[in-house]
Parts: C-alpha cells; structure tokens; sequence
C-alpha cells in the first residue's frame, strides 16, 4: 500500500476561502414606496433581491435596474417577482 498523506486541515481552510460567501437573500416588494437607494445599497452588499412586484415592474425598477446592470449584475421578471442579482451571483434560467 502506498503512503497517502492528507492534511484535512489544510483543505479545509482553503475551502472555507473558497467558499466564503457575503449576502443574504433579501424577501421584499417593489410598490414604489422603498427608495431606490435602498435596493442599491442592498445589492453592493452582495445580497441578492426577491421582490414581489405591485404594478408596473419597468416603472417600479426604473430608479435602480440600469445601475445593477451597468455594475454587472443582473435583473429577472419571473412570475410576479423580480429576482436582482448583485455582480458574481449568477441566476440560472435553465429549467424555465
């Protein structure tokens, strides 16, 4: 048998690097009275958005939506909810 030397220690501190994930997924509802800013903010911390949409969701995302794109982000409209992607988090439509 050959000698296998392993350091499970070690790989698990450069997981734990690896993986180190910022964010939290933030419920919400875009109705206009939540300030653009405040999505904005949201989203620089690396959370990502699930918003139940009350009306027009071009209308309502209009203060925010062309900044989260322009940083690399990401918008999707899927049944009622607009899901908003903060940059490196990437939203798969695969399955639809």
């Amino acid at each position: 048998m050959s000698d296998f030397d392993l350091d499970l220690r070690a790989v698990e501190e450069h997981i734990d690097e690896e993986l180190e994930i910022e964010g939290s997924v933030i419920l919400g509802v875009l109705d206009g009275t939540t300030p653009a800013d405040e999505w904005l903010e949201a989203i620089s911390k690396g959370n990502l958005l699930v918003l139940n949409v009350e009306g027009d969701v071009n209308e309502l995302a209009s203060g925010f939506a062309r900044d989260v794109k322009e940083s690399g982000g990401s918008l999707i409209h899927f049944r009622g909810f607009l899901l908003v992607a903060p940059p490196g988090v990437d939203v798969s439509t695969d399955r639809l």
